[in-house]
């Protein structure tokens, strides 16, 4: 018997507790709960309509331990899965170690005050967890998340040494929205305008945001231009796998976006320094996600594919060798089987996936703070065909990408 409890009912915390309920022989008793009652019930409603399973709901504020230590303490669950706001990471933990439950979240800590994340923070509590006897599976989503399994398992049965990695993102979608974001729109946008970077001979490389492009062709999607931006799951990669001589991480966007974000930009609505408006203090990103449309209303209409994978370069057998592994994702079938996009529904299935495993596999279940390519891949990459995000390989295929002499 094994209850859990999910944070956060945004798109992702959705399809998080869409999945546990169609697995209930797992997640024998499940409870959602967030900042805002209704819409856990909004969903709770959906999850009885569509599986006929039954699920609890509760109202908690994340940012203050002991309401969450509460919440826990009243439910007992076996683990957390933290699918609320990078800001919350630190707090859920400390409450997750105050009640002795295991821990699981889909994104890094990001302080709010600063547009800076990395998983400092969060590696830091390593010895807390271990002494507890309790385990802290870190970015458990897609991106990060199933590109390290990827990462992983590549090296695991492709390479001796991995030399070049590049991690490419494409949503092909289309929402019919003039301007929206695919997730959370505050960190959604903090993390495309910060400067990007990537690894490079031991280092990293900085540079203007969004300055390095070109176009990448996407399995069944064709050719579309693609960003350098900096993402958390290359700061755990280079650490685990030290061969890796350039690590770099692409995603796409479309001119229409970027012309709204430029203009958004130029005039002061994604700063997150506070302004004074009518005697009151407003941040403008803040006030930004408030007008646009959320995450969780773009499925019903949503049409296209996303495509994420990882493509590497290394050497097997003293000779070089290409590999590419990725998922295409449709829209329109997610929101067919658990009323998502298809962007929610990738992050949330491997969420899902990961408290799994480190519910029933020993592999998966170890003392302390982890990131996805430290655990044996093979079991993930089932679990990832078996669930909804099928994924195909190609070997010894041209990349493009080019490479130092």
């Amino acid at each position: 018997m094994s209850k859990v409890l999910i944070i956060g009912a945004g798109g992702v915390g959705s399809v998080v507790a869409h999945k546990c309920a169609l697995n209930s022989d797992v997640f024998t008793e499940i409870m959602l709960a967030s900042r805002t009652k209704a819409k856990c019930d909004k969903i709770a409603a959906e999850i009885q309509q569509m599986h006929g399973v039954t699920i609890q709901t509760a109202q908690v504020d994340a940012d203050i331990v002991a309401e969450t230590v509460m919440l826990i303490k009243q439910f007992q669950p076996v683990m957390v899965i933290n699918v609320a706001l990078p800001y919350q990471d630190l707090t859920i933990m400390d409450a997750c170690l105050e009640t002795g439950v295991h821990y699981l979240d889909t994104a890094n800590y990001e302080p709010k005050d600063v547009a800076k994340f990395e998983y400092s923070w969060q590696w830091a509590y390593q010895e807390r967890f271990k002494e507890a006897g309790l385990m802290a599976l870190l970015g458990c989503g897609f991106d990060p998340g199933v590109t390290q399994v990827f990462t992983a398992y590549a090296a695991k049965h492709h390479f001796d040494e991995l030399h070049y990695l590049d991690i490419v993102d494409c949503n092909a979608g289309d929402h019919g929205k003039a301007f929206a974001t695919n997730f959370n729109p505050e960190i959604n946008i903090r993390e495309i305008t910060q400067p990007g970077r990537y690894w490079e001979n031991g280092a990293w490389v900085e540079i203007p945001a969004m300055s390095i492009h070109k176009p990448i062709d996407y399995p069944g999607i064709g050719e579309r231009e693609s960003y350098v931006l900096y993402h958390e799951e290359l700061e755990s990669l280079v650490k685990n796998f030290p061969t890796l001589k350039r690590a770099r991480f692409w995603m796409t966007f479309g001119q229409q976006y970027i012309t709204h974000l430029n203009v958004l930009q130029n005039v002061g609505m994604t700063s997150i320094e506070p302004i004074k408006f009518k005697g009151i203090d407003i941040v403008p990103l803040e006030f930004l996600k408030a007008v646009l449309p959320a995450p969780d209303t773009l499925g019903e209409n949503y049409q296209g594919q996303t495509s994420i994978g990882v493509q590497v370069k290394g050497l097997k057998d003293g000779e070089e060798k290409t590999y590419y592994v990725w998922n295409n994702c449709d829209h329109a079938e997610c929101w067919r089987e658990v009323r998502a996009q298809a962007v929610s529904y990738t992050t949330g299935v491997p969420a899902m996936i990961g408290a799994m495993l480190m519910l029933t596999n020993p592999d998966w279940m170890k003392q302390g703070v982890y990131n996805c390519e430290e655990l044996n891949p093979d079991p993930f990459m089932e679990m990832l065909i078996r669930h909804g995000l099928p994924w195909n390989e190609r070997i010894n295929m041209p990349l493009p990408h080019e490479y130092p002499a």
